[in-house]
C-alpha cells in the first residue's frame, strides 16, 4: 500500500458528496442515540479494519444496544444489535433518499426506535432539503470510497502518534461526519467565555482553549486534500510563526490563521509520515508558545509519563507483555 496514495478531489467529488450525506444520516442517528460527551466527543465516527463505526449506542433510551458500521471494502451498511441480529444493504447505486429509507427500515426491523432530530444535511448547500427527498446525490465509486478509507486509516495512525506526545487532555482521533475531516484536539485548562449568541455546537466545542490538528479531503473553498492545524482562540502573532516543512503555510480563514500542508506536498517528500508529524508539531509549538501553554510540562515523549521508563524500554510495553 502506497504511503498516502493520490486522492485528487476532482476524481471523486460526486462520490464524496453522496458519501458525505450518507455519513451525516448515520451520524445524526448516533447523535440522537448516543451518550453526550464533553466537546461532542461522543458523536464522531471511529475507524475499523474495514471502514467506519458509530460504536455501540442505545440502552439508555430504551432501545437495544446497537451499532452501525460502514463496510468500505464490501461496500455495505451493517446495523447490528448486541444479541447478534443484523441487517445490511449495499451502498453502490443508491441515492441519499434510498439510503435514508433503507437505514431507517433496518433500524425498525431490529426494534430500534430512533431517528435524526433534523433529518436534513448540516452545513451543506442543500441543508434545507430532507434526506428523504434527495434523489440528486447518487454517485458511488467503490474504488474511490475504499481509497478514502485507506487514506483515513493512514492519517488516523499519524494522528494517534502525534496525540501520544501530549500528556494533557486530548481528544480521541475521530472522524467528524458533519465536516468530513479527521482530527484530534489538545486542550488547555483555560476556559473560554463564548458569546451567548454563538450556536451550541461552537459553544461546546470551544469552551476551552484548543489546538486542533487534522486532515480533510477538500471542498469548494479549498479544492484539494490537506493537513491542517489551528489554535482557538487564536493568540496574537500566530501567523508569524515558522512552520515545517518549507511548503507548509498559514492561510487566512474566518478572520484567523490556519496552518496548512497540502497532501500532495507531503506525498512528494522522502518520508511523508515524518513530514506530517513535523508539520503538526511545528503548528502546535507555534500555538502553544504564543498562548503560553506549559509546553515542557505537557510533553509526553514516546507516549510515556512513567518517570522510570524511557521510549526505548516503555515502547515495547514490557509490563503488559
Amino acid at each position: 500500500m502506497e504511503s498516502f496514495p493520490a486522492m485528487p478531489l476532482a476524481e471523486w467529488q460526486d462520490t464524496k458528496a453522496t458519501l458525505h450525506r450518507f455519513a451525516q444520516i448515520v451520524g445524526k442517528i448516533r447523535l440522537a442515540a448516543g451518550v453526550r460527551r464533553n466537546h461532542w466527543w461522543g458523536v464522531p465516527f471511529h475507524l475499523t479494519g474495514q471502514g467506519l463505526t458509530t460504536r455501540p449506542m442505545g440502552q439508555v433510551d430504551g432501545n437495544p444496544i446497537f451499532t452501525i458500521d460502514f463496510d468500505l471494502i464490501g461496500h455495505r451498511l451493517l446495523v447490528t444489535t448486541m444479541d447478534g441480529r443484523a441487517v445490511s444493504f449495499s451502498l453502490p447505486g443508491r441515492s441519499v433518499a434510498s439510503f435514508y429509507q433503507e437505514t431507517m427500515g433496518a433500524l425498525a426491523s431490529l426494534g430500534v426506535q430512533v431517528e435524526p432530530a433534523i433529518p436534513r444535511p448540516f452545513d451543506l448547500p442543500d441543508s434545507e432539503r430532507p434526506f428523504a427527498e434527495d434523489t440528486e446525490h447518487a454517485s458511488y465509486d467503490p474504488l474511490q470510497v475504499t481509497r478514502y478509507w485507506q487514506v483515513l486509516s493512514q492519517v488516523n495512525l499519524v494522528l494517534e502518534e502525534f496525540a501520544a506526545r501530549f500528556s494533557g487532555k486530548v481528544s480521541p482521533v475521530h472522524h467528524f461526519w458533519h465536516t468530513f475531516d479527521i482530527a484530534c484536539t489538545r486542550f488547555s485548562d483555560r476556559m473560554v467565555d463564548q458569546p451567548p449568541e454563538n450556536d451550541p455546537v461552537t459553544r461546546e466545542a470551544y469552551s476551552r482553549q484548543v489546538i486542533s490538528s487534522g486532515f480533510w479531503f477538500g471542498d469548494d473553498a479549498f479544492p484539494e486534500p490537506a493537513f491542517y492545524s489551528y489554535t482557538a482562540p487564536e493568540p496574537a502573532g500566530l501567523g508569524d510563526e515558522p512552520l515545517l516543512p518549507a511548503s507548509a503555510r498559514w492561510i487566512e480563514q474566518r478572520g484567523g490563521h490556519l496552518a496548512v500542508l497540502r497532501y500532495d506536498d507531503a506525498r512528494a517528500e522522502a518520508d511523508p509520515r515524518a513530514t506530517v508529524l513535523s508539520f503538526y508539531e511545528s503548528a502546535y509549538q507555534a500555538g502553544a508558545d504564543r498562548a503560553g501553554w506549559d509546553v515542557i510540562g505537557l510533553a509526553c515523549p514516546g507516549g510515556i509519563t512513567d518517570p522510570q521508563a524511557t521510549p526505548a524500554t516503555g515502547g515495547s510495553q514490557v509490563g503488559m507483555a
